[in-house]
């Protein structure tokens, strides 16, 4: 539907708030939902359902510039179905992201991973992983 990146926007920011209040710190927590991030959301979820109407959609990934974390650009999300992991898709997906954010100027890439994700391994591939986070250099 049309608006779908409305609600997308809106469930991916209030999500943020159900999920991470407790394990993340509430400065944090407020960035990550913001008025300005949610609004960063509904042009990345307009875009991404533009450019995915012609087949199923079994994932997705966000990212972007951050300044709240000390680095120049962030991984906000990267959600494959199981269908799709070990497919390629997960490499491909991060890869156009980080040259993507490369090609502007913005390096180094990080992430955060928390200790519990079952997809650990595939970020500890990517890049050095400390306290809860991934940086990614060696992919841009």
């Amino acid at each position: 539907m049309p608006d779908d990146f409305l609600a997308l926007a809106r469930v991916h920011v209030q999500r943020w708030d159900e999920t991470y209040q407790g394990p993340m710190p509430d400065d944090f927590l407020t960035v990550m939902t913001s008025e300005v991030r949610r609004e960063r959301r509904q042009t990345l979820w307009r875009h991404s359902l533009e450019a995915d109407k012609e087949s199923e959609l079994v994932g997705f990934i966000s990212g972007g510039p951050t300044d709240s974390t000390g680095y120049d650009a962030e991984l906000f999300t990267l959600y494959l179905l199981k269908l799709a992991q070990g497919s390629g898709m997960e490499w491909a997906l991060v890869g156009g992201l980080a040259q993507g954010l490369a090609s502007s100027g913005h390096r180094p890439l990080m992430l955060w991973v928390l200790d519990s994700n079952s997809t650990r391994a595939f970020y500890e591939h990517l890049g050095e992983v400390a306290h809860g986070w991934t940086q990614l250099e060696a992919l841009l």
